[in-house]
């Protein structure tokens, strides 16, 4: 099981901070991103969060249970599509979203005009064609290429890095 770091869980409260409207999760896990996010919202902010696993959902569910600008589902993300669009997107690049279900033109039409898309659990690379893992990293590759967006990635540990987009 993985979780949200704690260098990439400052950028998410400072990212949230930023933001109105709505957030939103997609893999809330045990709910570390999700605390993350909301120790950052603003009083206009809410924060949506899906998860597939029902012990898990049911686990953040309970921790959330008495804070009413978060809402946990016990659903597959794609489910949200009329949720949004959503201010901030945060996504775990390395779980079962691949580069069908997590790239750009999955994303686009969930994030609103200058909303922001994290996607974190990426290892930092300074090579072109980003590598991971002995092969170009085509989701890596696609969002820093991808001219509905302006992305960048920031290393946040030596080991570790996020992508942030935001969305022309």
């Amino acid at each position: 099981m993985s979780f949200c770091r704690n260098e990439t869980g400052r950028l998410l409260a400072a990212l949230a901070a930023t933001r109105s409207g709505t957030l939103a999760e997609f893999g809330t896990g045990c709910g570390v991103g999700t605390a993350w996010l909301r120790s950052g919202i603003r009083e206009d902010a809410r924060i949506l969060t899906a998860e597939l696993e029902p012990r898990l959902a049911d686990a953040a569910a309970t921790i959330f249970a008495d804070d009413d600008r978060v809402e946990v589902l016990a659903v597959d993300w794609s489910t949200l599509r009329d949720k949004g669009p959503f201010s901030l997107l945060f996504l775990d690049a390395r779980e079962p979203v691949d580069s069908r279900d997590g790239g750009a033109d999955t994303i686009i039409d969930l994030v609103e005009p200058g909303g922001v898309v994290v996607l974190d659990d990426f290892t930092p690379c300074s090579s072109w064609p980003p590598v991971f893992d002995g092969r170009v990293d085509v989701l890596r590759e696609q969002w820093l290429t991808d001219e509905r967006f302006t992305t960048a990635e920031v290393m946040v540990a030596p080991d570790a890095s996020v992508l942030i987009a935001t969305k022309r």
